[in-house]
C-alpha cells in the first residue's frame, strides 16, 4: 500500500519560483504528538512553578508568624521571671515581718487537728511522731492553753537556734534582694548574702543544729545545709571542700567546710542563706546583731 503524503508548495518572493515539498503522513502526526506533549509539559511546569511560589509565600508568612510568636514567648518569659522575683521578694518580706512581730505560728509539726476518726495504726504513728518531735525539741517548745507555741525570740537565741554568728570573716560582696545577675546582666533575686575572704578559709556553723545536706547542687556548687529546728535553716554554698557529714550535730562555731568557688561563682566567696520554713530571709537581720565574726574555739 502506497503511503500517504502531504504536499506543501513553497513560493520564493525573490526568484518567483515555487518548490513542492512532500511530507509523509506519519511525520506530521509525530510532530503533532511532540507539540502536544511539549505543550502539556510547559503547562505542567508553569503550574508546578506557581505552586512552588505559593508555598514559598506561605512559608515566608509562617516564618514571620513564628518569629513574632518567639518574640511574644520571650516577652512572656521575662514577665513571668519578673513576677516570680517579685513574689519571692514579697514572700521573704512577709516571712521576715511575721517573724519580727511574732505572728508566725509553729508549722510543719506532727501536732495538728485530725479530721474525723483515726485508725489505731494512724494514732500510734502520730503518737510516735509527736514523741520524737518533743524529744528533739523539748528545750525549745512551751505548752500553753492554746497548744504548742514558740518560745520568745530571746529564749530561742539563748538556745543557740538563731543564726547570729558570722560564718566567715570577710567582705560583703553581694546583698540579699534584687540585683543584677553577674552572668546574664539581668535583674535577679539574690536569696542570700555573699561574703568574700580567701580561698580555703574556715566556714563555721552560725547556730546549733543538725547537718541535713552535704552535696553538690546546681548553682550552689558544694553545699552544706544545717537544720536548726523550728523551721530555721542555713545554707552555705560555693564551698571548696566539706568538713562534716549528714546527720552530724554541730555547735555554733564548728567548722563545716571551707570557702571556695564551686558552682556558679565568679570568684572565691561564701554564699550564705537563712531560711524560715524554706523561705529565704535577709541574713543581715541576724548578723547585724552579732558583735563578733566566726572564730575558733
Amino acid at each position: 500500500m502506497k503511503g500517504k503524503y502531504y504536499t506543501f508548495f513553497i513560493a520564493s518572493s525573490a526568484s518567483g519560483g515555487m518548490r513542492r515539498v512532500r511530507v509523509p503522513f506519519y511525520v506530521l502526526h509525530f510532530l503533532a504528538i511532540l507539540a502536544a506533549v511539549g505543550g502539556i509539559t510547559v503547562i505542567a511546569g508553569m503550574s508546578s512553578y506557581s505552586r512552588m511560589l505559593w508555598k514559598a509565600t506561605n512559608y515566608n508568612a509562617l516564618r514571620r508568624n513564628q518569629d513574632a510568636l518567639k518574640q511574644q514567648y520571650l516577652q512572656l518569659q521575662t514577665q513571668v521571671k519578673d513576677t516570680n522575683q517579685r513574689l519571692d521578694s514579697l514572700q521573704s518580706l512577709a516571712s521576715e515581718v511575721a517573724m519580727a512581730y511574732g505572728i508566725t505560728r509553729f508549722r510543719q509539726t506532727p501536732f495538728g487537728f485530725a479530721e474525723g476518726p483515726q485508725e489505731p495504726e494512724e494514732e500510734f504513728e502520730q503518737s510516735v511522731d509527736e514523741f520524737s518531735y518533743l524529744q528533739k525539741n523539748a528545750t525549745a517548745v512551751a505548752m500553753s492553753g492554746n497548744g504548742l507555741r514558740l518560745l520568745p525570740a530571746a529564749q530561742l537565741s539563748s538556745l543557740g537556734v538563731i543564726p547570729t554568728l558570722w560564718p566567715v570573716k570577710g567582705e560583703i560582696t553581694g546583698h540579699f534582694g534584687e540585683r543584677l545577675d553577674p552572668f546574664s546582666g539581668e535583674g535577679a533575686f539574690h536569696a542570700g548574702m555573699d561574703i568574700a575572704s580567701h580561698y580555703g578559709d574556715d566556714v563555721r556553723a552560725t547556730a546549733d543544729g543538725i547537718i541535713s545536706v552535704v552535696d553538690r547542687r546546681a548553682g550552689y556548687g558544694r553545699l552544706v545545709v544545717i537544720d536548726h529546728g523550728f523551721g530555721v535553716s542555713t545554707w552555705y554554698g560555693h564551698l571548696s571542700a566539706f568538713n562534716t557529714q549528714i546527720g552530724m550535730h554541730v555547735k555554733r562555731g564548728d567548722v563545716i567546710g571551707y570557702e571556695g568557688a564551686s558552682g556558679r561563682s565568679t570568684g572565691p566567696h561564701l554564699h550564705y542563706e537563712v531560711r524560715i520554713y524554706n523561705t529565704p530571709v535577709n541574713p543581715w537581720r541576724y548578723l547585724s546583731t552579732a558583735s563578733t565574726v566566726a572564730s575558733g574555739d
